[in-house]
């Protein structure tokens, strides 16, 4: 098993866990190690739950923090092994998200007195459906160890910044219906693709809304993603489907946005897939933490499992090192500055003696 050391810098840190290949549903030897590690050091007790790892402290203090990161990656990219060039980490998941969880990892290892109570996730199968994800697995078997917590951190690429929040996701068929003829005599059916024109002009002049919540302007988002029709080269289509995606703003609910969307298309069918709900700022319940980390919030655009806690009623922010527009491409890195800022910020605010 490939042993890691957390007396190491975050930056050689970081590089070994690049290091450890973990496509989602493949984390079982990153676990492993981030397990054997966290088991190392007597102040934590470490639970293992599939291919995540749990660790708590657990020294009375009057409240608890969780800080959570995700260990699988998408597929590589020609980007393996790691390499550190011009100040930078390079390699799969630098960005997103192994910077991040040698963050956690290093405050495991050098704060062994925090100041807060605090409880570590490190997780598998964030980047695939949600039904496989790690934290929604441990929230379902053992949802005391994430309810417990006052706050949660998720180490999600910012920038080094916070984003507080996030969007909710709304997935939605728009079925246009026709009539089938031969091509040859077209005038006697209903060409469902072209009728789906009115549908993508629709979409095209939509203005999406912008709406603000704890003072943070989340921007909206109505997009065509798909649109598909035809059976044969010589059949007129008799239904086309076009695929919406819906990105809305924390302070719609799953039904309120559902309701928004069907509003839009009132005369055709309308087939919801998926509707999350986002994570609402809660700039009211963690503003202390942000100013500590010396960072003016943004809106998190996007989801990412801070709306997992908030289901949970745990307030949660995105703070990690990275830039969030590098995930997932060839080019990925992670700046060696980011991942120190967030590792000597968390660590004063956990009472890490300097």
């Amino acid at each position: 098993m490939t042993a890691l050391d957390l007396t190491s810098d975050v930056v050689a840190l970081t590089r070994a866990l690049v290091d450890l290949p973990s496509e989602s549903g493949a984390e079982r030897r990153i676990a492993d190690a981030v397990e054997a590690a966290l088991r190392g050091l007597p102040h934590l007790a470490v639970e293992r739950i599939g291919n995540s790892v749990v660790a708590r402290t657990a020294l009375g203090r009057p409240e608890r923090a969780l800080l959570a990161g995700h260990l699988d990656t998408v597929p590589a990219a020609g980007n393996l092994p790691s390499r550190l060039a011009d100040g930078r980490v390079h390699g799969l998941g630098a960005c997103d998200m192994k910077g991040g969880v040698a963050v956690g990892l290093r405050l495991a290892a050098t704060v062994p007195e925090p100041v807060r109570d605090l409880t570590y996730v490190f997780y598998e199968c964030e980047e695939v459906e949600g039904d496989r994800n790690g934290l929604a697995r441990i929230a379902a078997a053992r949802p005391g160890l994430l309810e417990e917590a006052g706050l949660a951190i998720l180490m999600e690429p910012s920038g080094a910044g916070v984003e507080a929040g996030c969007q909710g996701i709304l997935t939605a068929d728009v079925v246009v219906e026709g009539a089938r003829a031969h091509t040859a005599r077209a005038w006697q059916g209903v060409n469902a693709a072209h009728k789906a024109a009115r549908v993508l002009q629709r979409l095209d002049e939509h203005t999406p809304e912008r709406i603000v919540v704890d003072g943070l302007e989340y921007r909206e988002g109505l997009s065509a993603v798909a649109v598909r029709a035809g059976v044969a080269g010589n059949v007129l289509p008799d239904e086309c489907v076009v695929t919406v995606n819906c990105r809305f703003a924390p302070s719609r609910s799953a039904e309120e946005a559902e309701a928004y969307v069907r509003g839009l298309f009132p005369e055709y069918e309308v087939r919801v897939t998926e509707v999350v709900a986002g994570a609402p700022p809660h700039l009211d319940r963690v503003g202390g933490l942000v100013r500590a980390l010396g960072a003016e919030p943004r809106p998190k655009f996007g989801w990412t499992d801070v709306a997992r806690f908030a289901a949970l009623g745990v307030p949660a922010l995105n703070y990690g090192p990275g830039d969030p527009s590098l995930a997932h491409t060839a080019g990925e890195y992670v700046p060696v500055e980011h991942l120190e800022r967030c590792e000597e910020r968390l660590g004063r605010w956990l009472g890490r003696a300097r």
